[in-house]
């Protein structure tokens, strides 16, 4: 008897009974464009086809509403940075439920849980994996691994100036006049980026998790990051047994963002395409590469999705095609191949793939 179970990357994932997934979730101070949206998809698709087989999926979708690009953009508003993340939550929301994606089980907002960052920066510290100076406490980056960037992308947090190392990543920093800030045995401050994320998960996930998920550009430092500080608070590794870093969205080969001026907003293309249509864009790839979307890739997507309807209107169709179909699935989340083998079989085949992808 075989009992089918999940591959990522080439390596197995076997699971019993449940997984947690740990999913890397917005800053809510701006709108959801579509590189923000095939992280949320993907991690969508790698829950139903667990539930496919019988897994419960116990997710837990960060919220990090304690940020200085939000305190930012709350401030050009004339808005407290609360309320005002509160509302690009509300628009998120919206739009992830029109592309189908399901609200995770748990859904933290980092600054319910700047008392986690404290006692994790406190935990640090009592096992010198952490040194304070003057307010700060730096996490050591002797603790990192050894990370092959080749190839990947990077984002980060500028470097602490008094830092003995320049890699050293905050766990908490004094505030700046005028920032929201929280008590602290080291003074009143806020926490690091890395550190929420670190609390959170050990908060609702306990000390490891079955996935990590989030945009091939979290990767390193920031979950590099966020899991060696949780390996060093609790001695516990590897944090993360599998890792599902989604490709990044590009225009003309530069990465989605709002500071290139090339968004392709969620909002504006529901606005004239079926949310079916633009979900099976983002997942008409392998989900580890990078991608360039094109003028008329979601017309091409529109058509694909209306011939894979027609195909599972036929009756033709055997239904060892529909356990083929998750076969596919469960070997690295092969979606163009279950697509591919739906739009040829039909029948059991199509539905399957309809259902387990959210398209129906």
């Amino acid at each position: 008897m075989t009992i089918p179970s999940l591959r990522l990357a080439g390596a197995p994932l076997p699971l019993v009974g449940r997984a947690r997934a740990y999913i890397c979730g917005i800053t809510p101070y701006d709108t959801t464009h579509l590189g923000h949206a095939s992280t949320f998809v993907w991690a969508d698709v790698a829950a139903r086809v667990l539930r496919r087989i019988g897994i419960e999926v116990i997710s837990c979708r960060n919220v990090t509403d304690v940020d200085d690009v939000l305190d930012a953009a709350a401030e050009r508003a004339g808005a407290r940075f609360d309320s005002f993340a509160a509302v690009g939550q509300f628009r998120f929301d919206r739009d992830m439920a029109a592309l189908g994606v399901r609200p995770p089980t748990h859904e933290p907002r980092a600054h319910n849980h700047v008392d986690g960052v404290v006692a994790l920066a406190a935990g640090l510290l009592e096992r010198d994996a952490a040194y304070e100076r003057d307010g700060a406490v730096l996490f050591r980056s002797s603790h990192l691994p050894a990370v092959d960037l080749a190839g990947d992308e990077t984002s980060s947090e500028a470097p602490w100036p008094d830092a003995d190392d320049p890699a050293d990543a905050l766990v908490w920093r004094p505030a700046t006049p005028g920032e929201a800030a929280w008590p602290s045995p080291w003074g009143a401050g806020r926490p690091g980026w890395h550190a929420e994320c670190a609390a959170m998960a050990l908060t609702v996930l306990g000390s490891s998790v079955d996935l990590h998920i989030g945009g091939a550009d979290l990767r390193h430092p920031h979950h590099t990051t966020q899991a060696a500080m949780v390996e060093a608070l609790t001695g516990v590794a590897p944090f993360a047994r599998a890792r599902l870093h989604v490709g990044t969205v590009r225009v003309d080969g530069e990465k989605m963002a709002k500071s290139a001026g090339n968004l392709l907003l969620v909002g504006e293309l529901l606005e004239t395409h079926p949310a079916a249509a633009v979900r099976l864009l983002l997942l008409d790839r392998p989900w580890a590469q990078p991608w360039d979307v094109t003028v008329g890739a979601l017309d091409e997507a529109a058509a694909r999705l209306e011939r894979l309807y027609a195909a599972a209107a036929r009756r033709d169709g055997s239904e060892v095609a529909g356990g083929a179909v998750l076969e596919r699935l469960l070997d690295d989340l092969d979606v163009p191949g279950a697509l591919d083998l739906a739009e040829s079989e039909g029948g059991d085949a199509a539905r399957t793939t309809l259902a387990v992808l959210g398209l129906a």
